[in-house]
């Protein structure tokens, strides 16, 4: 149908002038209309013949919300001049369309938005809500229609599934069908109102690009409107909200949630919706089979089934465990009497015999926290050898374990949810400990049926583990279970068995009875056993802790205790933002908007303060790795003995200097220890001067060298940034060496040569001004200036150029040095650069503030004639350790050579995605020190994009960071630890994060 002749007609009848552009449509015609004042309309012209009931109801409805919920994001009825909101129009054939007018809403489909937060998901329960609450008192008889699409007649399914010939999909279609059978009576007395219907993902808008917050913007297309329970509207939203969500059960949680807060659901409500969402799935495929053998050369229409099918086929969710956490999440009761027995526990609290046989009252807690313990030493493996020994530092007589306390004694690969180290793990302790000697009986705190009894010998399980029924004097169910036992009491107890309050039925376990554990008991609470039968978990994924612990709270009432002693709470993160924001400088920098609080580490990974784990690909401080317990053992061993500077004798000073200038050519034979990076450079620049005589430096823009008065001068990076001191007068910039935004591209074999002329304009200038040639300093692989490797050449012909002038050359070798190029240990190396001054800097110390300067002879006799050089901490005995004990960790653990090997796979990974993406520019670096520029569609610095992705990164657990002039290079860097499965994830994880960049 032609744009032009429904331009007219929207000139003709509406008064507006506009172009138009054709949307998609099923069955009627449908025009954005770009209005000539800027507005947007959306030009809507019904299918020959659709009946006039269909349009009206729509436009009734639209204006009904508009009254009812002003704030609602649905279209407006536009008007005639004359007051018509509906036509009666011929189109170019001359056919009769119903046509009609709304405005534009702005962003796109729910269906092409990434990311598909929990968040947005709950502001889309949130709208949905408040526009069934706003239709509820509309009427209209329209809506009373007999409709394939009304989940309550959702039964013709039944008679028509032989249409799906694959045996295991007509199977998964009539449980489904049986499942609404159930159901139909509970649905039909539910109350019944006018709803939506069909808010699919494609009638959901959202606004907000890359950094910009996700908002629902539009509720639209309501020609699929009737009469029905409103639960039917939620469980047809949470059918499409579940499709292709990598978590599936918490984006419905997160639906229902948002429309219980604006249009509160009862019980029997919520029990309806994982049935229901079944239901219009079922419909769905059903519906688009039939449709396809009506339409055998259509292969869209059975490729629109896929999504339905893998969740269906791929995801085995439990409908009790699913209607709980919908439950909680709406604040109800997780079973019905959940909230009667919660109400009997706490007014019997102090009356239940004690379990361990003793008033708790004044028994000590014992923390295992992520923040207050160290178990066990490798947060990924839990040896028997530790386990046997965990909370050995609280003592052996009797203490407490806390409820709710994330913990990471909980390491095996059983407990984590994915494929890596950093994906989702249950940290999140979900019962009450009871630490005491071995073969310590246990008493009943009431009476109890055994309900299981087994000796779960499996490697660090429970050992013996008894689980309890009970029953309140109103005859509601719930349950207790007591892990780790000696388990002698399978052979006296079988279920069906009564406990009597008070008895002893149980004893405290051995590590060699009780699953490998130091002595304790593990004492739960759990108020539905639906969907967890016999098989409790333990411990929870922290951010599934709104079910958790609804399903298992806190037990202190049985323990005749108050909630508050055994429940943990870790420390506040808004409580240390605040603080950190009230007793520290605001120019002190915050990665993410939302920042994270670790407090733990190994290796490549860290851990936030509920157990989460992340993968460091950014933090090349911890150069052999986090926490590495060699490290470790040197600093203890030598805070044990002394800690002194280098005014004393000690061998641990020359044993450091010697490994140090083993991996240096022979010019090199004096080093200086100081506290770090920045006070090396600035030391270099002493040293520079002193023999050189004169003061001017020569530096590449943008490069960066520490945070001191002098070395700031001679880092553009921050003398240039807003607020800084600017260039000095005995500072020459040069251009940075980046063949790809530079001068000289990667297309001209003369590039490195090219970009080594411009410092003699830098030279003759500092000259000119009486300044002289004191030396040249760079970081030999510009980080802060976006991961540039310069080309091959470029430093040593610097370096040929500047010591013409007199000058001496300077490498910072802060971010490149110590093996993490891989193929090089310096990156001076691979320029086959020979400078006169070498600084090293962070990783060298792995944490420990350290830096080291090394140079020739002549150099160091030229500053010696100046007065005493000494640095409290630089060479002290626990540096000088630590130093040497990081760069024999380098070789005994190969870590140049896994650099070379991960680097390999990074690059190569990186190379794919950019061939990929249009969005990425372009890969640099080499080993561990790698760089992806991103680019805007023009080809320039993408800033926002940049942003986005290491934002990103962090929602999938992988901290990475940014550099740059416009900050658009992700830098890549993790700890020379890092291995082929955190290569696979961070290149698995990126590559989902760009496929969400248009």
């Amino acid at each position: 149908m032609s744009e032009h002749h429904w331009a007219a007609t929207l000139q003709e009848h509406w008064d507006i002038t506009a172009g138009l552009s054709r949307l998609d449509g099923e069955y009627d015609l449908n025009f954005l209309a770009e209005g000539h004042d800027g507005q947007g309309y959306i030009l809507k012209a019904m299918r020959p013949g659709c009946e006039p009931w269909l349009v009206e109801v729509q436009i009734l409805a639209l204006e009904h919300i508009a009254t009812e919920q002003p704030d609602l994001p649905c279209p407006r009825v536009i008007r005639t001049p004359s007051g018509s909101a509906m036509l009666e129009l011929p189109d170019d054939n001359g056919d009769l369309r119903l046509v009609w007018l709304q405005n534009r809403l702005q962003g796109r489909c729910y269906a092409k938005t990434e990311p598909k937060t929990l968040e947005l998901i709950h502001e889309i329960g949130h709208v949905l809500g408040l526009s069934a609450d706003a239709l509820k008192d509309f009427r209209h008889d329209g809506l009373e229609r007999d409709f394939k699409w009304d989940l309550m007649q959702a039964g013709w399914i039944a008679k028509e599934l032989d249409c799906v010939t694959d045996p295991s999909r007509r199977t998964i279609l009539n449980d489904i069908s049986s499942d609404f059978s159930e159901i139909e009576p509970s649905l039909a007395n539910l109350p019944k109102q006018a709803i939506h219907n069909d808010a699919n993902d494609y009638n959901i808008l959202v606004a907000g690009e890359l950094n910009d917050p996700r908002k629902v913007s539009g509720l639209i297309d309501l020609g699929d409107m009737c009469t029905a329970p409103r639960i039917c509207d939620l469980a047809i939203a949470g059918a499409y909200i579940v499709l292709d969500h990598a978590k599936p059960e918490q984006a419905l949680a997160a639906l229902v949630a948002g429309y219980h807060a604006a249009n509160p659901l009862t019980p029997a409500e919520v029990d309806l919706i994982w049935p229901l969402l079944r239901a219009r799935l079922a419909v769905s495929v059903v519906n688009s089979t039939l449709m396809a053998a009506d339409n055998p050369d259509d292969p869209y229409v059975v490729i629109s089934q896929a999504p339905a099918w893998r969740f269906l086929e791929n995801h085995p969710i439990h409908q009790g465990l699913l209607t709980a956490q919908l439950r909680a999440a709406c604040g109800l009761p997780v079973v019905d009497g959940a909230d009667r027995v919660l109400a009997y526990l706490d007014t019997e609290r102090g009356n239940f015999a004690s379990l361990m046989g003793t008033d708790l009252a004044n028994t000590p807690m014992g923390s295992l926290s992520v923040e207050n313990s160290t178990w066990p030493q490798n947060p990924f493996h839990m040896s028997l050898e530790e386990a046997a020994r965990v909370g050995e530092e609280f003592g052996t007589d009797l203490w407490l374990g806390y409820y709710h306390e994330p913990r990471l004694i909980y390491a095996e690969p059983a407990f984590r949810k994915g494929p890596y180290k950093a994906s989702n793990r249950r940290t999140v302790h979900l019962a009450v400990d009871g630490f005491a000697p071995a073969e310590t009986p246990l008493f009943a705190p009431l009476q109890g049926e055994v309900f299981v009894v087994e000796n779960r010998n499996n490697h660090l399980d429970y050992g013996g583990v008894i689980i309890l029924r009970h029953k309140t004097p109103d005859n509601d169910a719930f349950y207790t279970l007591y892990g780790h036992l000696n388990p002698e009491c399978c052979d006296r107890l079988t279920p069906g068995d009564i406990v009597e309050k008070g008895s002893e039925f149980c004893r405290l376990g051995n590590a060699s009875q009780n699953g490998g554990w130091a002595p304790h008991v593990h004492f739960q609470l759990a108020l539905t056993t639906e969907g967890i039968e016999a098989d409790w978990p333990g411990v929870a994924d922290p951010d599934e802790m709104v079910l958790w612990q609804a399903i298992c709270p806190n037990p202190a009432a049985l323990l005749n205790l108050p909630d508050d002693k055994v429940m943990y709470q870790p420390t506040n993160k808004d409580e240390v933002l605040a603080g950190r924001k009230a007793h520290f400088g605001g120019n002190l920098s915050l990665t993410y908007s939302d920042p994270v609080m670790l407090v733990r580490g190994w290796k490549h990974h860290l851990f936030d303060e509920w157990g989460r784990p992340y993968l460091d690909a950014y933090n090349n401080v911890p150069h052999v790795g986090h926490a590495h317990p060699r490290i470790q053992a040197v600093a203890a061993d030598q805070l044990k003995r002394m800690n002194s500077n280098t005014r004393y004798l000690h061998p641990a000073q020359t044993a450091f200097a010697d490994k140090v200038l083993s991996k240096l050519p022979d010019s090199f034979e004096v080093c200086f220890f100081v506290n770090s990076g920045t006070e090396a450079n600035e030391l270099a620049l002493r040293l520079a001067r002193a023999h050189t005589g004169a003061k001017g430096m020569v530096t590449p823009d943008h490069g960066y060298h520490g945070n001191t008065t002098g070395v700031i001068d001679v880092s553009a990076y921050k003398f240039n940034a807003k607020g800084g001191s600017g260039q000095a007068d005995w500072v020459e910039l040069v251009e940075v060496a980046d063949d790809y935004r530079g001068s000289f591209k990667r297309d001209d074999a003369n590039r490195a040569e090219k970009f080594a002329d411009l410092v003699e304009p830098a030279i003759e200038a500092l000259q000119n001004k009486g300044h002289g040639v004191a030396g040249f300093i760079a970081e030999t692989f510009p980080s802060v200036g976006g991961q540039i490797i310069p080309p091959k050449g470029y430093l040593s012909s610097v370096y040929e150029k500047i010591r013409a002038a007199g000058g001496v050359c300077i490498a910072d070798e802060v971010q490149t040095g110590l093996g993490r190029l891989g193929d090089f240990y310096f990156g001076f190396e691979h320029q086959e650069a020979l400078p006169d001054i070498v600084v090293m800097g962070k990783p060298i110390g792995n944490g420990h503030p350290l830096g080291v300067l090394v140079t020739t002879k002549a150099i160091a006799d030229s500053f010696a004639q100046g007065p005493e050089f000494f640095s409290t901490f630089g060479g002290s005995t626990l540096s000088c350790r630590i130093g040497k004990e990081v760069l024999d960790i380098v070789d005994d653990e190969d870590l140049q050579g896994n650099a070379r090997q991960m680097g390999a796979l990074l690059i190569d990974g990186l190379r794919t995605l950019e061939q990929k993406y249009d969005c990425v520019g372009g890969v640099r670096g080499m080993g561990l020190f790698l760089g992806l520029e991103l680019i805007n569609p023009d080809g320039s610095e993408a800033t926002q994009i940049s942003s986005y992705v290491k934002n990103r990164m962090r929602d999938y657990r992988i901290l990475i960071g940014s550099e740059g002039p416009k900050d658009n290079i992700l830098k890549i860097r993790p700890p020379l630890t890092i291995d082929d499965e955190g290569v696979e994830m961070i290149l698995t994880a990126l590559d989902k994060v760009l496929s969400e960049i248009d």
